[in-house]
């Protein structure tokens, strides 16, 4: 499974269940073991299920071009069997106490996750863990699963939103690992080999580059116990990872793609790291711009002049870049004009600023997006996981909110005449062409 950063990038919004009050105190324990592994947990005695999490501070961005994709194709491989089970075993285990089990690998981390009841909690972790530390990586399961990625590259490469975003994505970053795509290609998943495999399996996966989480109806003793006895052996490790920043390039890309009835654009903007001390007033600047029906975009793009269907901004945060982006999917014949709506807005957010009705709704969307974020278990375990791993340390819902009130007109000016630079715009364009032609002066802003 791959893994996107949301339209809300390091506010880690996700999907909303239960309740919750933004008075509610959150019962958040730390605790750090000897071998250098983090351990979090979070009591919430009003469920029944328990949300456990095994995160790594590596994603795609950690690995060398050749081989691109491997720290998915372990996320894959560690389900395919390890020395106490095998890929039945571990898919019965947890259907047979209806409990979920998933993983992700994104750019910057890796995550092994499961929720269930709580009366199941140590039969899930036992699982759990077991993915992580005991995988076979047999040569014929390697074989095996390389062609079901091949067929998942496939399947993403016929999709043309994903199409497009790695275009985009290898243009903008390009020459660096956060431009390759998550999957990999197809010549370097079929290169991998077990060795490599175990190689880089070795060197990362290790509990001082873990963090584990945990979230639901639970004792912090409980879970500090599990994780001891699983993982107090396992050894750290010592070696430093290189891992050096992008260089970001404004680029023009018009790809023709003659199957498509849509043509699909991208344009997007540097933006802020993950922890910028402006990152919310930049969450407020895309919330306006494009992060709902009352947006900017939306509104004038869809609404008003009927050219897309779907159009939206987003931001994708990284520790020390990032990007805000937009999205849309129009007619060949419109897609200029799309393109100028955009950079209209882009300039008159610079030129006459934002309305102060105009921030505050913004703000209320984005606070109220936030609070129903974290009234599931499985949300709060991966806010826990994602704080830990950005920041150190927990930032109470309270303090966000207080940043995203406290953002200002003067500060949103700020941000925009910062990323709206004519120079600074990338664009990437894939469809059926047939001779579109966009320059540098039609991004003018």
């Amino acid at each position: 499974m791959v893994n996107v950063t949301g339209r809300y990038g390091g506010v880690f919004v996700q999907s909303p269940y239960g309740t919750m009050s933004s008075q509610e105190p959150r019962n958040i324990r730390k605790e750090t073991l000897p071998n250098g592994l983090i351990v979090l947990t979070e009591s919430m005695p009003h469920v029944r299920s328990i949300a456990v999490g095994i995160w790594l501070r590596t994603g795609s961005r950690q690995e060398n071009p050749q081989r691109n994709g491997i720290t998915h194709f372990i996320e894959h491989m560690v389900f395919k069997g390890t020395r106490n089970r095998t890929a039945e075993q571990i898919a019965r285990s947890m259907d047979s106490v209806g409990g979920h089990l998933d993983a992700f690998t994104a750019k910057e981390c890796v995550s092994f996750n499961t929720v269930v009841l709580d009366q199941h909690l140590k039969k899930a972790f036992d699982v759990l863990s077991d993915l992580v530390l005991n995988p076979l990586f047999k040569p014929e399961d390697v074989t095996r699963e390389q062609k079901v990625v091949l067929e998942e590259i496939k399947s993403e490469e016929d999709n043309p939103e994903y199409l497009l975003h790695e275009l985009f994505t290898q243009g903008f970053w390009k020459g660096h690992a956060l431009g390759k795509p998550i999957l990999g290609t197809r010549k370097t998943v079929q290169a991998l080999t077990r060795e490599a495999i175990r190689e880089q399996f070795s060197r990362f996966y290790r509990p001082n580059n873990m963090v584990i989480a945990a979230a639901g109806h639970l004792r912090h003793a409980q879970i500090l116990d599990l994780v001891q006895e699983r993982f107090h052996r396992v050894k750290p490790h010592t070696d430093r990872f290189t891992d050096p920043s992008p260089v970001i390039r404004s680029r023009i890309t018009l790809k023709n793609k003659p199957a498509l009835e849509q043509v699909q654009l991208c344009l997007g903007v540097p933006s802020y790291p993950l922890t910028h001390e402006r990152r919310y007033a930049c969450y407020v600047l895309n919330t306006l711009l494009g992060g709902g029906m009352s947006s900017r975009l939306f509104q004038t793009i869809r609404e008003k002049q009927g050219l897309a269907y779907a159009v939206f901004s987003e931001l994708t945060p990284y520790k020390d870049t990032g990007c805000l982006l937009v999205y849309a999917g129009t007619s060949r014949e419109s897609a200029p004009r799309v393109v100028s709506s955009i950079i209209e807005q882009f300039r008159d957010l610079k030129e006459n600023g934002v309305g102060a009705d105009e921030l505050q709704r913004a703000k209320d969307h984005l606070k109220g997006s936030l609070m129903l974020s974290l009234e599931s278990t499985a949300s709060r375990m991966s806010n826990l996981a994602r704080q830990q791993m950005y920041f150190g340390r927990f930032l109470s819902l309270d303090e966000m909110i207080a940043n995203i009130d406290a953002v200002t007109t003067k500060e949103i000016d700020a941000i925009t005449s910062d990323f709206f630079q004519t120079e600074r715009i990338s664009l990437t364009v894939l469809g059926r062409l047939d001779g579109l032609k966009i320059d540098r002066k039609m991004l003018a802003c």
